[in-house]
């Protein structure tokens, strides 16, 4: 049920869950595509898709918050206040056919926007809930904050063809509350100036298929069990 596909006499009267994959257009250091975070939501969200026959798949809203990345040329932020505008009317629109709404996120930045309109379309009675995509605790894998080990593993995972090898280094490894001070001044620029947070170096196809495939397991036992915390975030 890819919703792009369909008619609108192809949706019955069935309840079905609408799955949104949420990204950013935003730079991913000299080897990674600007599409990383729209890619990876996509892939999460397919694989919950197919799991499950009562969830319709939607085209991505590709654009998110990424105003820290700004210092790079091809990143595309709308910003918060926009987002926000965005996914509410969004969810205020499909949940006229839709029992319910998922926002499936692939972008860190998009986090704060994402809680606050969920929080604003469950206010308004209507069943929305987002997920994020991201590797489980136990996956074995660093938590390198952007276009390291472990987004570089995914893409080589879902997209190999696009992840420039040859062009692949280390950027700013401190411990993430080291960079914050510097990246709230300046943006990530500031703090790596190729803007990778954190080490590509080991980075496997078969590693990215693993953390997929976790990350694919857990979202669909969250969709499962359908319990949105205080901010609607399932998990």
């Amino acid at each position: 049920m890819l919703l792009g596909d369909l008619t609108w006499t192809d949706l019955d009267d069935r309840p079905r869950t609408l799955v949104v994959p949420v990204g950013s257009v935003e730079q991913h250091g000299p080897h990674l595509p600007l599409s990383t975070d729209v890619r990876v939501a996509q892939a999460v969200a397919a694989g919950l898709h197919d799991r499950d026959d009562d969830l319709v798949l939607a085209p991505a809203l590709a654009y998110g918050a990424a105003g820290e990345h700004e210092g790079f040329p091809g990143t595309v932020s709308l910003g918060h206040e926009a987002l926000s505008s965005v996914l509410l009317e969004y969810g205020r629109s499909a949940c006229r056919w839709a029992a319910r709404l998922l926002f499936v996120n692939g972008h860190g930045g998009n986090v704060p926007t994402l809680t606050r309109a969920v929080d604003r379309l469950r206010y308004e009675t209507r069943d929305a809930a987002w997920l994020a995509c991201v590797p489980a605790p136990d996956a074995g894998v660093p938590l390198d904050a952007h276009a390291g080990r472990v987004e570089t593993s995914l893409m080589l995972a879902i997209a190999p063809d696009l992840v420039r090898a040859d062009r692949a280094a280390a950027g700013a490894t401190a411990p993430w509350p080291e960079l914050l001070d510097g990246m709230r001044a300046g943006g990530v620029v500031a703090v790596s100036p190729n803007g990778v947070l954190g080490d590509p170096a080991g980075a496997s196809a078969e590693e990215g298929r693993r953390v997929l495939d976790g990350m694919v397991a857990a979202a669909v036992a969250a969709t499962a069990r359908w319990e949105p915390d205080g901010r609607g975030r399932l998990r």
